[in-house]
């Protein structure tokens, strides 16, 4: 494995959140190349899982917010493995963000993860201006945009 999967094996699985999932193997094109996301779609589906999570934790849904938290874990490393242009430094910064916002979930504490959320909404621009993407903001959402799901736990509907 390169230093670069190595790194991001590292930063993200050495956390208490696992990264596996189960997938039946990367999809086929019709010249028989296995299927590569683009990274912009991977930041998409990233800044989904940043949202949700917030939301999660707002309210206090901390099996939520642990799930969601691992998925994005999962978009961040699969950007970090498939594209070697990302530099390790962006990566390895995340990991501290990522760690605490994980210890704040596991303490259900709704301070230390507003707190956490905000370093790694912090980190994420910081590596996006990096990148030369510094147009790209993110921040702790306003409003929910996802009219379709509860994300109060089952005892607080």
């Amino acid at each position: 494995m390169k230093l670069r999967g190595w790194i991001a094996a590292l930063v993200f699985a050495g956390t208490s959140i696992p990264l596996a999932i189960a997938q039946s193997g990367p999809e086929r094109s019709s010249s028989d190349q296995p299927y590569v996301p683009q990274l912009s779609d991977i930041m998409n589906s990233a800044q989904t899982r940043h949202m949700k999570l917030w939301f999660a934790g707002k309210v206090e849904n901390w099996d939520l917010a642990r799930f969601e938290l691992s998925r994005l874990k999962a978009s961040l490393a699969e950007a970090a493995l498939l594209y070697s242009g990302i530099p390790v430094s962006n990566i390895t910064t995340l990991g501290a963000p990522l760690q605490s916002t994980a210890d704040a979930i596991d303490a259900k504490d709704g301070k230390r993860f507003a707190a956490s959320f905000g370093e790694l909404t912090a980190g994420c621009n910081a590596c996006h201006g990096s990148m030369a993407r510094s147009f790209i903001v993110i921040r702790t959402p306003t409003e929910q945009p996802f009219g379709n799901q509860v994300f109060a736990p089952q005892g607080k509907r």
